[in-house]
């Protein structure tokens, strides 16, 4: 059994907003005007192209995360990641629905199996949030809900398969949905006697950090297998002070906490942004990652940055940093049977 902090059930994250994380993620922003509205920018110059992308790929943004942003300025980090666009609407060449191959990946419903010691539970399609660069924002999660059967094929598939040693709970986000679920999930794959982790890739404890509520703690207190949660944090501004007291009250339940970020066109392709995104995440009791190569995926060209570019900001972070701080380059190359490391000493600078 793995010891971890009782008292950290009694977390109380209520300071300013005495909304439950429930309520939180109902009351999210889901109209492109709206959003223009509440950070008073002009609807003439942005809502027509706002309403495209919408059209393609819908608004979901949680008050939260709103609130840490600049307002009336339409070049904001945060809210690039969540402004639908017109260019969301232009054909590029390379750029596609699938740019991961997951579909020829899914071994069961729910289920996706790309590495051979991790499995993939989809546990959700829902999210907290809508990143307009997300790999998967033309995923098929209606096919994939599961159902009751499901599941019990699920964990057919994993008791199955003895190779398995950790479980990835990710959707949408697993944080989404109920913590009695989760729990049971939890319950039921730890009780597998190869399975020795379970990771949550999740955006929720960032973008709503009232998710981490008692019954989230409680379930991971009893749960006898190490659980590392994987958050995705892309830029310093997304963490505020009740962010990091969230994720201090992960860190007193045992949890590892680890970040992967994506590298964006004008949201943190330069140095100085993923210097300080670096010493902010580990004062935070968060150790990054990944910097993931952009994925080509259809819809969102406009975040791209070229390898070579990414290339010369990671070897700039490792003039400045610890190499601890510096997270790995990489690129995930479907049908691969792990993340590629992107060289950073390509014979091309």
């Amino acid at each position: 059994m793995i010891q971890r902090t009782p008292a950290s059930i009694e977390a109380r994250l209520s300071d300013d907003d005495n909304r439950s994380w429930q309520q939180l993620l109902s009351d999210s922003i889901t109209s492109p005007r709206e959003l223009l509205a509440r950070l008073d920018l002009p609807a003439e110059t942005w809502l027509k192209g706002a309403e495209a992308g919408h059209r393609l790929f819908s608004v979901r943004v949680p008050e939260p995360f709103l609130a840490r942003m600049e307002r009336g300025n339409p070049s904001d980090p945060l809210l690039r990641q969540v402004l639908p666009l017109g260019l969301e609407t232009n054909a590029a060449e390379g750029f596609v629905t699938d740019p991961l191959q997951e579909d020829g990946a899914i071994q069961t419903t729910g289920l996706i199996r790309k590495y051979r010691s991790r499995a993939l539970l989809m546990v959700t399609g829902q999210c907290a949030i809508n990143c307009r660069y997300c790999f998967r924002r033309h995923f098929p999660y209606d096919e994939q809900r599961l159902s009751p059967s499901d599941r019990q094929r699920v964990l057919d598939v994993l008791v199955a398969s003895p190779e398995i040693n950790e479980v990835i709970f990710s959707g949408g986000d697993p944080l989404a949905v109920n913590d009695h679920l989760l729990a049971q999930w939890a319950s039921a794959i730890s009780s597998i006697p190869h399975i020795r982790r379970i990771r949550l890739h999740t955006r929720l404890p960032v973008v709503i950090p009232q998710r981490v509520c008692g019954a989230l703690l409680k379930w991971i207190n009893s749960t006898p297998v190490q659980i590392i949660m994987v958050l995705h944090v892309n830029h310093p501004a997304e963490m505020d002070r009740t962010t990091r007291r969230a994720l201090g009250y992960l860190r007193a339940a045992g949890v590892t906490l680890l970040n992967q970020s994506v590298i964006l066109r004008g949201v943190n392709d330069h140095a100085d942004v993923l210097e300080q995104l670096s010493e902010t995440l580990f004062d935070a009791d968060v150790l990054p990652y990944y910097l993931h190569a952009f994925d080509p995926v259809a819809g969102a060209q406009h975040f791209d940055v070229p390898d070579e570019e990414a290339r010369l900001l990671v070897r700039e972070l490792l003039s400045r940093l610890p190499g601890f701080l510096v997270p790995r380059l990489v690129r995930e190359v479907p049908g691969k049977a792990a993340k590629t490391p992107i060289d950073l000493y390509s014979e091309a600078l």
